[in-house]
């Protein structure tokens, strides 16, 4: 019997799913959700083989965090999608990115016999979760390193030497797979490295918590204002405050509040611009995302002799965000998503500043 979860905020909608699910054979409703954080609690609790989600919750940024995070559990998505939307499908084909065997998607509309199918379908694919396993407590690369919060001591091995390059990241759309992607190659003595990733409220310390077991570095939600250290990957998602580089030294990570910026809250354009006065010490690059967000800033930051890239079109789930940039001409590069994470590291192609003083 496989198990289902319907997760919609229209009751009658939910009502409707669960009726067309019971009657199935073979299948089993073993619990209903009207929203993405009672979707997270009981497929935390029941882990269902597949979930019946709304499409005005799928499209939440919140919804690829959680994702993520049940991916390994081998959990499937199918989106019910509204029949006014009929671009829809190719979206989710996008959306399904790697793990193209655990989501689909379905018009609301759509036939029961239909519904069955897709069901099936989605439940008897092969399982390809994009996971790669948590590190061990005996492993090395694990060794503890010390907190954001506290300051690094004279003989701090972990605090960046002068001049040593900043890594900055912006994502949005598809991003959590991608970010996975690219920091599978960074190592426990990595350059600082800021990320924004666009997604709501409620799901931050999780998406931090799992690139944390994707990477041999430190991953660590943004939180007091802290040093940049060496082996330290700090995100900022679901903030309500900007992620910057303080203006004052050291270099530190920052919290400032303010409106949202290119619609966005923490924005890639404010943690960009934060860095401009850092110049040919920035390797920055903006991956895949819906709008414009990160554009202005990795240009900046281009002009001031910041190595920058921006992910191709063919790896993106959206090319949004990286075409604004490339239009802009804010990126001195354009990369497939697996070779983006070693040009960071590296730092070669580094551009001049394009309006350097004399």
């Amino acid at each position: 019997m496989k198990t289902v979860i319907i997760s919609a905020p229209n009751p009658a909608q939910g009502a409707k799913l669960a009726r067309a699910v019971d009657a199935m054979t073979g299948f089993r409703v073993v619990a209903r959700a009207s929203d993405l954080m009672g979707t997270f609690a009981e497929v935390e609790d029941r882990l269902p083989d597949a979930v019946l989600i709304a499409e005005a919750l799928a499209r939440l940024p919140e919804f690829e965090v959680m994702r993520a995070l049940f991916s390994a559990h081998d959990v499937r998505w199918l989106v019910i999608t509204a029949a006014q939307f009929p671009q829809t499908p190719a979206f989710w084909r996008q959306m399904a990115g790697r793990r193209r065997t655990d989501l689909m998607a379905i018009c609301g509309t759509a036939p029961v016999g239909d519904l069955k199918s897709r069901l099936l379908s989605l439940t008897r694919a092969g399982s390809q979760p994009h996971v790669i396993p948590a590190r061990r407590s005996d492993d090395p690369t694990s060794d503890a390193i010390t907190p954001l919060a506290q300051e690094p001591s004279a003989t701090d091995t972990h605090a960046p030497e002068k001049n040593e390059r900043v890594i900055l990241i912006g994502a949005s759309t598809g991003g959590v797979d991608a970010l996975i992607t690219v920091l599978s190659d960074f190592d426990r003595n990595c350059p600082p490295t800021l990320i924004v990733q666009h997604t709501g409220t409620g799901f931050g310390a999780s998406l931090a918590d799992l690139l944390d077991r994707q990477s041999a570095a430190t991953v660590r939600l943004a939180g007091s204002p802290a040093p940049l250290r060496r082996g330290e990957v700090t995100i900022g998602a679901g903030l309500g405050e900007h992620l910057c580089i303080s203006p004052d030294p050291p270099l530190r990570l920052c919290l400032q509040p303010g409106p949202p910026v290119s619609g966005h809250r923490p924005s890639v354009d404010m943690l960009f611009h934060s860095a401009v006065r850092l110049g040919t010490r920035i390797s920055a690059a903006l991956l895949t995302g819906m709008g414009r967000d990160g554009a202005e800033g990795l240009k900046a930051l281009r002009d001031a002799g910041a190595l920058t890239v921006a992910q191709n079109e063919a790896s993106s789930v959206v090319y949004g965000m990286p075409r604004a940039a490339v239009e802009l001409g804010a990126a001195q590069i354009t990369l497939p998503l697996d070779r983006i994470g070693k040009a960071l590291l590296s730092g070669h192609m580094r551009a001049q500043p394009q309006n350097a003083r004399p």
